[in-house]
């Protein structure tokens, strides 16, 4: 474990129990009994880490953690101290848009494989990793959780920590690819649908001619698909590759093939390439400033109104609880 790593706050896991809270002897029995086969399972693939599932002080253990450990000279090192918050024992880096991108930047230079994934959280991904402990497990996998929305700024606030950034997706890649134009580098767009792939395609091609595409392809992949489509990315060998299926298959399908994947990074973007082939709008400035930008989707986008109306109250439920049971325990 690097210096970086032992200096990490500990991480508490805040996740909202369906049961009263167990003693000391419950989970270390738990523990005993399950470490083992979690840790051997988690490794083959997500989709064989089967409930129960329990996190020991909190988050996950460094050696769930299966993206290669930082060095101390590389860029993208782990954060530590109050570059990092534990938000339902899942933790996110709280960087500003230029170390964002710097740390992006920095693991475009480790060619080859495996691919760093950095996943992107707001109140309905945290909500669904409280829901189900297999892909709160793919999470807290990543090289890198990134912050993005109010939720995230309103429970790192309870745990006394002001978030640098709001790295949604829509913000950070444009950042991203405007900032390092012109560098030599090559990316990859995977997901949506083939009418909508090809349209964000055409338009971040006219806007970001900084930038080289490597090649594009819809996110709708049975097995014998997703393996011609690994191998196409890898002969193209792009710096980035984008993958936008939605949560949570995107992190799923990131986590399960990363060690395929010849990219040095793979992030997590939802619903960005609707927003390029313009089937979606952002809402303006003012509106996202103030933390209301999810009042805009859910008007483009009615048929996910329970993500927006019975997911918020949620995720405030599971501050709450989160916050009763660290005074609690007295963090």
């Amino acid at each position: 474990m690097s210096a970086a790593q032992d200096n990490r706050e500990p991480c508490r896991d805040t996740r909202v129990a369906a049961r009263p809270r167990p003693g000391w002897w419950h989970n270390a029995l738990i523990y005993r009994t399950y470490s083992d086969t979690i840790l051997r399972k988690f490794k083959n693939g997500v989709n064989s880490l089967e409930p129960p599932y329990h996190s020991v002080n909190g988050c996950l253990p460094d050696e769930f953690h299966t993206s290669p450990p930082p060095t101390p000279s590389d860029h993208s090192m782990q954060p530590s101290g109050n570059d990092t918050v534990c938000i339902f024992g899942i933790r996110i880096s709280n960087l500003s848009m230029p170390e964002a991108i710097d740390m992006i930047e920095g693991l475009f230079r480790q060619e080859g494989g495996p691919a760093h994934a950095i996943y992107i959280v707001n109140a309905h991904t945290l909500n669904l990793a409280t829901d189900h402990p297999a892909y709160h497990a793919v999470l807290t996998s990543a090289h890198r959780v990134l912050g993005d929305g109010t939720g995230v700024r309103w429970a790192a606030r309870q745990r006394k920590v002001e978030m640098k950034d709001n790295l949604v997706g829509t913000n950070l890649v444009p950042e991203l690819f405007t900032a390092t134009a012109n560098r030599g580098y090559r990316y990859f767009l995977l997901g949506a649908d083939s009418d909508t792939i090809a349209r964000a395609a055409q338009h971040i091609s006219t806007a970001f001619p900084g930038w080289e595409l490597a090649g594009y392809r819809h996110g709708y992949l049975n097995h014998e698909e997703t393996s011609k489509v690994i191998s196409h990315i890898n002969a193209h060998r792009p710096h980035l590759l984008l993958v936008g299926m939605g949560n949570p298959k995107q992190e799923e399908w990131i986590h399960l093939h990363r060690d395929e994947l010849q990219v040095p990074v793979a992030i997590g973007v939802g619903g960005l390439f609707d927003h390029w082939a313009g089937n979606l709008s952002r809402a303006p400035a003012w509106v996202r400033d103030l933390g209301y930008e999810w009042l805009q989707l859910l008007i483009q986008q009615p048929h996910k109104w329970r993500r927006y109306i019975l997911g918020n109250p949620k995720f405030l439920y599971n501050m709450t609880r989160a916050a009763h049971r660290d005074r609690r325990a007295g963090t």
